[in-house]
């Protein structure tokens, strides 16, 4: 497993990658250091996401699918939607989160946990809730 150091909104968090999403894992690792912003969710309920739009995450330029996926996240998973019925994402949980879109419900790719910094996570989701967009940035610790 990899450590991955993210900071956002003024917090910062440590995070090991999944190893039952090695395809995802590897294909994210590839991106890192991956700078964006954070937005509160709209149907997913206590989570922050970052809008990949028609973004394609490749592993040796074959399209990431589906891999340790999962609809209901626990507070401090972020997963990674590929697609196709909604737009690429990366959506993490600081509490009650069951993944949606306009569409209905979706499921997207576990690849990463919040180990450290867990008890910031719901000041995180509060705070790009009220105030909006957070900058993110994700890479190695």
């Amino acid at each position: 497993m990899t450590t991955l150091k993210i900071t956002a909104g003024g917090y910062e968090f440590l995070a090991q990658t999944h190893p039952d999403a090695p395809q995802t894992v590897a294909a994210f690792l590839n991106l890192l250091p991956y700078t964006q912003k954070f937005i509160h969710v709209r149907w997913s309920g206590e989570g922050c996401w970052v809008p990949m739009g028609d973004y394609q995450l490749l592993l040796d330029d074959t399209p990431i699918g589906f891999e340790n996926h999962t609809s209901h996240p626990s507070v401090g998973d972020i997963l990674f939607y590929p697609g196709p019925y909604s737009e690429t994402e990366i959506i993490m949980a600081y509490g009650a989160c069951s993944f949606s879109s306009k569409l209905g419900q979706l499921a997207g790719n576990h690849f990463l946990t919040i180990t450290h910094g867990q008890e910031n996570l719901r000041a995180l989701g509060v705070k790009t809730l009220w105030e909006g967009a957070q900058d993110v940035r994700f890479e190695l610790a």
